[in-house]
């Protein structure tokens, strides 16, 4: 079987201040920004910090409804989830669903930088929220 995950995309930190983690970020590690967007369809803006070949992904809600929103409320400021590129996003689902996970996403959807991504329950995967994301371009 050929594996499923190519790399690591990104970490995903949930931040109550996006300004002030991005500063935090550029004065500790001398890190700069290379993306920023807002993703209405997920409550959220973001900014990607890249580190090699990967991005720390700095998530900030936009609504309070917002699962990031519901993530700051309940845990706290934090690692959200990690994100893993593969091939192909659609394939990738129907592999799990074969292998009994539980999916957040039945079908792949739009994410950030034009990629499509689905995201994986954490009890399927002790513990940790898993997006699976397959870049486009």
């Amino acid at each position: 079987m050929e594996p499923l995950l190519s790399e690591i995309d990104h970490v995903a930190i949930a931040v109550n201040d996006l300004d002030a983690a991005v500063t935090w970020y550029e004065d500790v590690f001398g890190a700069s920004v290379v993306h920023r967007e807002v993703v209405d369809s997920d409550g959220v803006s973001e900014a990607l910090i890249k580190v090699a070949d990967s991005y720390i992904q700095l998530l900030t809600p936009t609504r309070p409804d917002s699962p990031v929103a519901k993530y700051l409320e309940k845990k706290g400021e934090g690692l959200h989830h990690v994100g893993y590129r593969v091939t192909d996003c659609e394939a990738a689902l129907a592999s799990l669903r074969g292998a009994g996970a539980r999916l957040i996403d039945e079908v792949p959807r739009p994410g950030s930088r034009g990629t499509m991504v689905a995201f994986v329950h954490p009890k399927t995967a002790f513990g940790t929220l898993i997006e699976l994301v397959q870049d486009t371009h």
